[in-house]
């Protein structure tokens, strides 16, 4: 029997579970810990804002091109040992980027961070979908998805209240012990046993052709809508954070800690949205759950930058609509379980990863242009365009069809 088909969880779901959620807070610790440091990365080597935008741009599209070269090599040599792999990677850019002397050295170094934090999301999350029962799947990918808001919360704290004590460099060096110790821990996990049940078949294939099958007229049409609604969501998010505690600081005068509580108020919504959109998933359907969390997204993000000056006259507002912001993202909790349900174990890995990373790679432009804007307007106007984003998630999602309850070995 294959772990997706028993009936009750044991202890090498919880591990495989465990062990990618940690590696998923850690991997988003290390993308995002970058936003927090650019205060004292300007003033020790004299960066402008420019600058720092190309580096974090370029860090994003490694994580597209690290996600498809990741996701490549999890179908041919397995989930288990790729998933290793790109934690080492991503754990040896954090450790360079605490020696970087210059513009070019910086933006090196956040590119392999880049790559490796690119192939982690799409290779643990098949890991979990492949292994956990159908109406479990989900739930806990989208329970896998919640590292993301932990990490954020880490780096926060970390990039608020630690950095201004050790500098930004110790910050660095001391971020890359928890990874480590998840790459120690990693040995005790299990092989999926659906793709050790299906690796005769493809094992000895060439990568190319896991990329040639994305776009052969049986799996062209699913892989791009799924692009496009990655695009949308990926869009929504950073559009809303790569300046967000930027934002709150300079332009809406909050305090150094009142930014970081409102950047930990926002990741405890998106917590609770990723927690929460499982089971909303698994009763109304994957399409009704994207449409609400989405919207509410919009609806949050609206309220935050373009009626900042209506709600700031009830400051509780402002923190209500901060953590609805957070909550309306658990929609991205529901990428893993949908995109494993709509491929085939063969390209299921290769298929993730290039929809997710493709669409994250893809913002690379986005800092570029939110500096652009605010350079003619203001913050609040570039990052609301993520509201539309969000809201486009919602609509695009009804072209998908309904996978609620798919058996993933019906699929090979």
């Amino acid at each position: 029997m294959l772990m997706n088909e028993e009936t009750k969880l044991n202890k090498k779901h919880y591990r495989i579970f465990a062990l990618s959620w940690a590696g998923w807070v850690f991997d988003f610790y290390d993308l995002v810990l970058f936003t927090f440091l650019v205060s004292q990365l300007q003033t020790d080597l004299h960066f402008s804002a420019e600058m720092l935008s190309i580096c974090l741009g370029i860090s994003l599209f490694a994580t597209g091109l690290g996600g498809i070269i990741f996701g490549a090599l999890g179908d041919k040599y397995g989930r288990k040992r790729v998933l290793q792999w790109t934690i080492i990677v991503y754990s040896i850019g954090t450790l360079l980027c605490a020696f970087s002397w210059n513009f070019y050295s910086l933006v090196l170094f956040r590119l392999i961070t880049g790559l490796g934090v690119g192939g982690e999301w799409a290779t643990g999350q098949t890991y979990i979908n492949e292994t956990f029962p159908d109406n479990l799947r989900a739930k806990f990918g989208a329970f896998m998805q919640s590292g993301a808001p932990v990490g954020v919360i880490l780096a926060s704290l970390v990039g608020g209240i630690l950095t201004p004590v050790i500098g930004w460099r110790l910050t660095f060096l001391v971020s890359i012990i928890p990874a480590l110790t998840v790459i120690f821990i990693r040995r005790y996990l299990d092989e999926s046993d659906v793709w050790l049940q299906n690796k005769d078949q493809y094992v000895n294939r060439n990568i190319l052709q896991e990329f040639k099958e994305l776009i052969t007229k049986e799996h062209r049409k699913i892989f791009l809508i799924s692009l496009i609604l990655c695009i949308f969501g990926m869009s929504a998010y950073w559009y809303t954070y790569s300046w967000l505690p930027t934002y709150l600081e300079k332009e809406r005068g909050l305090a150094l800690l009142s930014t970081t509580f409102g950047v930990v108020l926002i990741q405890l919504g998106d917590f609770t949205g990723y927690t929460t959109f499982g089971f909303v998933a698994e009763k109304l359907g994957r399409r009704p759950a994207f449409t609400i969390y989405s919207f509410i997204m919009a609806l949050g993000i609206s309220m935050i930058t373009l009626c900042w000056n209506q709600i700031e006259k009830i400051p509780d507002l402002i923190y209500v609509f901060m953590f609805l912001t957070g909550f309306g993202t658990g929609f991205f909790g529901g990428f893993g379980a949908l995109f494993s349900e709509l491929f085939p174990t063969k390209i299921r890995n290769t298929a993730v990863g290039t929809v997710f990373n493709l669409a994250r790679g893809a913002q690379f432009v986005t800092p570029v242009i939110i500096t652009i804007v605010a350079t003619y307007f203001d913050l609040s106007y570039g990052i609301a365009i993520a509201a539309l984003f969000a809201f486009l998630v919602g609509v695009w999602i009804w072209v998908f069809p309904e996978t609620k309850g798919t058996a993933i070995n019906d699929l090979d």
